[in-house]
């Protein structure tokens, strides 16, 4: 009986060793991670900025003239060609004072004929005939002056375009100057956005180190627009405030589906030389804040807060807040936490870089 307990003891201080063991391997095994460093290369990035559309003409068109608008020619909407009648305000008023100047100006001509006659004859002086002569100019002038008021009653569109709003309606007594509707020629658009300096310095002086003057337009459905832009003109100088610039790209738009007013994101690429950059599976965010876990020299984990310049697929252009002789966690951000001490399995950035996979495991 007592052999029978020591080799029972026996077998169950084995058991408890074996188990043991297998513990510690495995943890040993768990606690196994992989870790890289930042790579520093010369590169370029689409970047998106927030931009403004607007039609490469769009203008408010206004009343010259006061008086009831009489009739209204066009929807809300539709599509006019250049010189098509718009709006008529009811020229009854000025019909009657272009009469008058007219009926003016030709007694003024009979006027300036007799003179000349009795002039020749010496019956009256030159002054008299220089008189009648200019109440004939005058005459002319305030019958072109009526032509005018007259001719403005009828607004015509001055270039082809899309009639926004219309906010009176027929009959409405209109102001002069009171607005009518506004115009726009949506065939080309205008996209501006705003770069900062840094990037803006890039772009001027780095020519060869951008592929070109193309950008993409990305629109308020997450769908790009699938004509490309052309960076055309920069304004001349920086916001004070956000200290930026802005750029315009005119895009076609011979689908008419960009309107003036509409939103979108500009994508452009930027130059980068000498770029920090780090897979994203090597980072987690917390609060909008993004992190890496550095590795010290004796595998203890610690967490830093980093600043995203720039994205690519599958890596994150950094900021100054990492050097290219740090170790960073490349698995598990998920299972350690600061101060964690782990055996790291250092993997080149370049092999790295060609293996990558889109989301932290």
């Amino acid at each position: 009986m007592k052999r029978i307990a020591m080799f029972m003891g026996l077998c169950a201080i084995l058991c408890h060793t074996s188990c043991t063991s297998e513990k510690k391997e495995e943890k040993e095994e768990t606690s196994k991670y992989a870790v890289t460093t930042p790579l520093k290369i010369d590169t370029s990035f689409t970047k998106e900025y927030v931009s403004q559309v607007k039609s490469i003409r769009n203008i408010e068109i206004r009343a010259l003239e006061k008086g009831y608008l009489q009739t209204i020619y066009v929807d809300e909407g539709q599509s006019v060609k250049a010189g098509q009648l718009l709006f008529k305000i009811m020229p009854k008023v000025y019909e009657a004072e272009l009469l008058k100047a007219q009926a003016e100006a030709k007694a003024a001509e009979l006027e300036v004929q007799n003179t000349k006659t009795l002039s020749d004859k010496n019956v009256v002086s030159k002054n008299e005939l220089a008189m009648a002569q200019a109440k004939l100019d005058q005459a002319k002038a305030e019958t072109s002056m009526a032509k005018f008021h007259l001719a403005a009653t009828e607004i015509r569109a001055p270039f082809d375009g899309t009639i926004d709003r219309i906010p009176s309606k027929q009959g409405s007594l209109i102001d002069e100057g009171q607005l009518l509707t506004s115009l726009s020629d949506n065939s080309q658009m205008f996209a501006y956005f705003n770069v900062s300096e840094p990037e803006y310095l890039d772009y001027q002086t780095n020519i060869k180190g951008r592929a070109d003057n193309k950008v993409s337009l990305l629109l308020a459905n997450n769908e790009l627009l699938k004509y490309k832009g052309t960076v055309e003109t920069i304004e001349s100088e920086f916001n004070n405030e956000t200290g930026s610039i802005a750029f315009r790209a005119k895009f076609p738009n011979p689908d008419r589906l960009l309107k003036n007013g509409e939103t979108g994101k500009i994508r452009m690429l930027v130059p980068l030389k000498n770029a920090l950059v780090i897979p994203q599976k090597a980072t987690y965010e917390i609060q909008d804040k993004t992190y890496v876990f550095v590795v010290d020299k004796n595998g203890v984990v610690k967490s830093r807060n980093i600043t995203i310049t720039g994205e690519m697929p599958d890596l994150y252009v950094v900021g100054n807040n990492l050097s290219e002789n740090d170790k960073i966690l490349l698995e598990g951000v998920q299972k350690v936490k600061d101060d964690d001490k782990i055996k790291a399995e250092y993997t080149s950035p370049a092999e790295v870089i060609s293996h990558l996979r889109l989301k932290a495991e």
